[in-house]
């Protein structure tokens, strides 16, 4: 029996989320095609008959602008630490970036050697990819490429991720897959609507507060939460003409949530300001990312 802990590091919207989903084979984490989409540390837990691999999603490296992406890069670092094994991801279907030069460099020299991982290879010419895996080949480090969407070399990921991981016991139960309630999971999928619907700064400074979570007697969940915005003009944005934009943005989360749970969900939504709450460490703990951040 194998069993260990895997923090899966890289720049911003490289594609970890992505992969551990489809690795654990299971929404554990939401997805965008938007930068700083993860805040938290999350766990997905894939449990095999021989071996269980606990992988831990972080936040995508880059320079903090705000408290709150502070806290998300203390976040990355602190991942990092106890574990026995890291995947670097790097997303290579635009070429090699001097980030990911420079996080290879750090990584190389580090107590923990990483198995690189090269995403969305189903997008890039296969001629480009052997370029860059020549230019990687130099730092002696096991290289995988993959396509998460296409579903494409994770048994060989697998297999690598195997060979790293130290004999144990499960340190998890084999019928748990992720750390976070299905409370936090149903924020994290009204924020990914968010995502998706509405352009980068707005929900970028969204916070979802979930007051009510309840299944009620007849079988439907009764979720009432708050989005938060930083500004009056974005809650305006966020509302839409009519209360239109609000509306279809619940309407895509609840579908989301009722798949999710398995269950009819009667959702409702208030959207409030809290002027620049991404630069204050009372607000930022008090909407659950409660990490030292001073």
């Amino acid at each position: 029996m194998k069993s260990g802990v895997i923090a899966v590091i890289g720049r911003a919207n490289a594609g970890k989320s992505s992969l551990i989903n489809v690795l654990v084979g299971e929404k554990i984490s939401i997805v965008s095609p938007k930068p700083q989409t993860t805040r938290d540390r999350i766990l997905g837990i894939l449990n095999e008959e021989d071996y269980q691999m606990v992988f831990v999603d972080t936040p995508g490296m880059y320079k903090a602008d705000n408290v709150l992406n502070a806290y998300m890069q203390k976040t990355v670092e602190d991942s990092q630490k106890d574990v026995d094994v890291i995947l670097l991801v790097i997303d290579v279907h635009e070429g090699l970036k001097r980030s990911d030069i420079a996080n290879l460099e750090k990584f190389a020299k580090g107590k923990i050697k990483p198995i690189v991982v090269l995403t969305k290879i189903d997008i890039m010419p296969e001629k480009e990819l052997i370029m860059e895996l020549g230019r990687l080949s130099e730092y002696g480090l096991d290289i995988v490429p993959v396509s998460a969407r296409k579903n494409k070399n994770l048994k060989e990921l697998k297999k690598v991720i195997l060979s790293y991981l130290p004999e144990g016991d499960r340190l998890y139960d084999e019928n748990i897959i992720s750390d976070k309630s299905e409370k936090f999971m149903i924020a994290e999928i009204m924020r990914e609507k968010l995502l998706l619907k509405f352009d980068e700064e707005i929900p970028h400074g969204t916070a979802i507060i979930v007051n009510t979570f309840k299944l009620k007697d007849n079988g439907v969940y009764d979720i009432n939460l708050d989005i938060v915005c930083e500004k009056q003009n974005h809650k305006a944005i966020l509302i839409g003409r009519g209360g239109k934009a609000i509306k279809e943005a619940s309407s895509f989360a609840r579908e989301a949530m009722e798949k999710f749970l398995g269950r009819k969900v009667f959702l409702t939504t208030y959207v409030k300001v809290k002027e620049n709450w991404r630069d204050n460490n009372s607000l930022i703990k008090e909407f659950g990312y409660k990490e030292d951040i001073d």
